[in-house]
């Protein structure tokens, strides 16, 4: 009976050793699981998800329009992890002459018609007609370069996309339209909030100075997070941004490569004039008394450049967050001029001697104008106004 007694004692510890050596096992598998290390790779197809038109046709009057919109879906290297990615360009075809157009954490990328009118230039391509041995059609070469983190060396390149370039031959002694900026209003005070796509309103242009801009409107900041407003150069992309600079009065600009500067405060619900200097990198912002300013039903271009000729006006749209602000989209012009006028009536109406952006006043001069597609922008507090390509 001692002996069978034993035996059992001996089963039960040796059970016992067994399950401590098991239990001692798993532990210790379960701490390697915990400290495995997955290494991040490049695996399957990362290429461009946007449509490209067969040609870009570009004119210097749309520098400021959207060119194209890169996107692309997310890389992948097998592990979570931030990804950066690079939109790079080759005028030869084969980027050893490979440039950065810009980098983003995001899918997309956006260039405009400014942006590829420089990349023209340096493919040498003009729009003279009288050059025959320079041509107004070629070639540049985008491709996309995804990198994990900041281990630049794991990375992986998208197929190269061709896009061909088109500069309309100018006829002989035909003045070409200058490149000029839009600046466009975004932030929690304005109009279309923190929506960089949003009919968003653009700042009005000096005539007599292209690096002058002025506006005078409503402002409202939010009442829960007050931060007031930036300035955006191209509708759909963030960057280029403006904001405010370093010292008081300057202004700051993040043109893709750098940080965003800080929004112009706005300390409560009002009229603001605010004008900028591109120039000489400065800006003022001060209350405005609109409380005189006459209200109008409606407001309307009139002009044999418009639709409806010298005999009928068409009537644009007025803003619903400031009603001094008027705006018509996508109107069709053509060669000749325009005025403003209100209530379909010439007793107020709003002229200037000055193509594409200026200040009208009363009774003035008819405003010349160039056929095309535009989006118009007028205030009737000052007499503003901007036409701003689209075709």
């Amino acid at each position: 009976m001692k002996d069978i007694n034993k035996k059992s004692k001996t089963m039960k510890t040796m059970k016992f050793i067994a399950l401590l050596l098991i239990s001692m096992v798993c532990f210790n598998a379960c701490e390697s699981d915990d400290s495995l290390t997955y290494i991040a790779q490049p695996n399957g197809e990362f290429t461009f998800s946007n449509s490209f038109l067969e040609e870009y046709v570009l004119t210097p009057s749309a520098s400021g329009n959207l060119g194209e919109r890169f996107t692309w879906d997310d890389a992948d290297f097998d592990v979570e992890t931030n990804i950066n990615y690079e939109l790079q360009k080759s005028i030869t075809g084969d980027f050893t002459d490979m440039e950065l157009v810009g980098s983003t954490s995001e899918n997309e990328y956006a260039i405009t018609i400014g942006d590829m009118l420089e990349f023209a230039d340096e493919a040498g391509l003009d729009n003279d007609d009288t050059t025959t041995d320079i041509p107004n059609t070629g070639s540049v070469y985008f491709r996309l370069r995804a990198s994990v983190g900041t281990d630049s060396s794991i990375e992986q390149i998208s197929p190269i996309q061709e896009l061909t370039l088109v500069l309309p031959e100018s006829e002989g002694g035909e003045e070409e339209i200058p490149m000029l900026r839009n600046l466009y209003l975004v932030g929690d005070a304005t109009a279309p909030g923190w929506d960089n796509n949003n009919n968003n309103n653009p700042l009005f242009r000096h005539a007599d100075n292209e690096n002058m801009y002025t506006y005078r409107g409503y402002f409202s900041p939010d009442a829960t997070n007050p931060e007031g407003f930036k300035l955006l150069e191209v509708l759909g992309q963030w960057q280029p941004q403006w904001g405010v600079g370093a010292n008081a009065g300057e202004v700051g600009v993040n043109d893709g490569t750098g940080s965003d500067p800080s929004a112009f405060a706005i300390a409560a619900d009002g009229y603001y004039e605010f004008t900028l200097d591109a120039e000489n990198m400065t800006y003022t912002l001060d209350e405005y008394d609109a409380s005189s300013a006459t209200s109008y039903t409606t407001i309307g271009i009139i002009g044999d450049s418009t639709p409806g000729g010298w005999d009928a006006d068409t009537d644009m749209i007025q803003s619903s967050f400031d009603p001094h602000i008027w705006y018509i989209n996508g109107v069709e012009l053509n060669d000749g001029a325009m005025k403003f006028r209100s209530d379909n009536d010439w007793a107020v109406n709003w002229g200037s001697d000055t193509e594409i952006s200026g200040f009208g006043v009363q009774e003035g001069a008819d405003i010349p104008v160039t056929s095309g597609t535009y989006d118009i922008w007028f205030n009737d507090l000052d007499g503003g106004y901007i036409f701003i390509a689209i075709e």
